[in-house]
């Protein structure tokens, strides 16, 4: 069975269009170094790097939004794949990292951390959030494959939400009964790429290259998979395997983009089925497009975060459902209808 690399309404190469959102990647990142509270012009940016002064708009740049930039760039990119990936190998057109409990086991590690210790650094949350990510997704895994069918994607569904609510609530029982813990957690609680610096992107980076790596790997055998399970085995896959592999790189993707900007949803969800429109089902193509549009809309949120209500700032986490809240609803009732 071929899975054709052109577009559905096009012959013109996949690669041409790949360059293209290259492209305006670069322009969203050079955007998000621009544009904020703090006047900056496009004349500044070159120098801050080559002829840096010391002065304010090139220590804001350099400290500030470079680091700030690189995360969003990071955290969208992991975060597109990484629902790409869930997608695949669940078939669920509904699903995004949050299925594997990921979000809520890294939010209930961070609270618990924050409870008990005072004013604990990013870096400390940084590695807490994975680690209550990790734990969960494991869970999660180990729960779904307890059934006698075995890991299919309706236990895996089915497990992913119980340990959501699991963790969720314990989280909630803890912010109720504790207003300290609220108080300083409560900016990360709702998704922010602010405040991050170079060496905690260091420490979290290895993290998104390994994933990725396993990810594009495991891309041809997902495209087959993601056609069912059967078809799979038939052509001789180790579905098993390939799940395990792909569970793997989504732990290490959104474990990572949510120990960096805390609960970030909806781009997960919606940046596979926008680069489905264009490339179809093939996620050797799906892959790099999720990453790289997923890593576009998280830059230009974030840039929108700064913006709307200047001079004050809204966390980019409260931005990104006014975007995909819609696109969500769409989905549910296109799914019902079907």
């Amino acid at each position: 069975m071929r899975v054709s690399l052109k577009s559905k309404n096009s012959s013109i190469p996949l690669v041409i269009p790949l360059i293209g959102a290259i492209v305006v990647l670069s322009l969203s990142f050079l955007a998000s170094l621009t544009f904020g509270v703090a006047d900056i012009t496009w004349q500044d940016l070159p120098q801050a790097f080559t002829a840096f002064d010391g002065s304010t708009s090139h220590l804001i740049i350099t400290t500030i939004r470079l680091p700030r930039a690189i995360v969003a760039l990071l955290v969208g990119g992991g975060l597109g794949v990484a629902g790409s990936l869930m997608q695949g190998i669940t078939r669920n057109p509904l699903a995004d990292p949050s299925i594997l409990g990921i979000n809520s086991g890294a939010v209930l590690a961070v609270v618990i951390t924050t409870f008990l210790i005072n004013e604990p650094s990013l870096n400390i949350l940084a590695f807490f959030a994975f680690l209550g990510a990790t734990i969960s997704a494991i869970a999660v895994y180990f729960f779904a494959s307890l059934g006698k069918n075995g890991l299919s994607p309706l236990s895996l569904t089915l497990a992913g939400s119980a340990i959501t609510v699991f963790c969720s609530s314990i989280t909630t029982g803890i912010l109720i009964v504790n207003q300290r813990t609220l108080d300083e957690i409560r900016f990360w609680l709702a998704g922010s790429i602010a405040g991050r610096d170079i060496e905690l992107i260091k420490h979290i980076f290895p993290y998104f290259v390994i994933g990725l790596i396993l990810a594009l790997i495991l891309a041809r055998q997902i495209t087959i998979l993601s056609l069912g399970e059967e078809t799979a085995q038939g052509l001789g896959q180790n579905t098993l395997l390939i799940k395990i592999g792909a569970m793997v790189a989504v732990i290490l993707l959104a474990g990572a983009s949510v120990s960096l900007a805390g609960p970030i949803g909806f781009i997960g969800l919606i940046m596979p089925h926008l680069v489905r429109l264009l490339v179809g089902n093939d996620y050797r193509w799906i892959l790099p497009f999720s990453m790289v549009g997923g890593a576009i809309l998280l830059l230009n949120a974030d840039v929108m975060s700064r913006l709307i209500i200047k001079p004050q700032e809204v966390p980019v986490g409260l931005i990104l459902p006014i975007l995909g809240a819609p696109f969500f609803i769409y989905l549910i009732r296109r799914r019902i209808r079907g």
